[in-house]
């Protein structure tokens, strides 16, 4: 598409001790408004869960699905999330 860029989404959660399977299932199944480009998950040490997703987007500050903040007494802190442009 002319125009536009792929924006990179990422959302890191921790989960309370010895959650970590539950949020890792929590995280995989949250549906987004529509499906992104590509949609990857992942988990860590310390209870920790990582969710990529890709997007065709007009610019990396366009308004995009992303996953929710999980309950909080799944986690341990606040999200984190991060944005990223593809330089190619």
């Amino acid at each position: 598409m002319s125009g536009t860029t792929v924006v990179a989404l990422m959302w890191e959660a921790r989960a309370v001790d010895g959650r970590g399977a539950e949020l890792l299932e929590w995280a995989r199944a949250q549906e987004l408004a529509r499906d992104p480009l590509r949609r990857e998950t992942f988990r860590a040490a310390q209870d920790r869960v990582l969710v990529i997703t890709w997007w065709e987007a007009a610019h990396a500050g366009a308004e995009l699905p992303e996953l929710p903040e999980p309950d909080p007494g799944l986690i341990t802190r606040p999200v984190h999330r991060w944005r990223f442009e593809s330089l190619g």
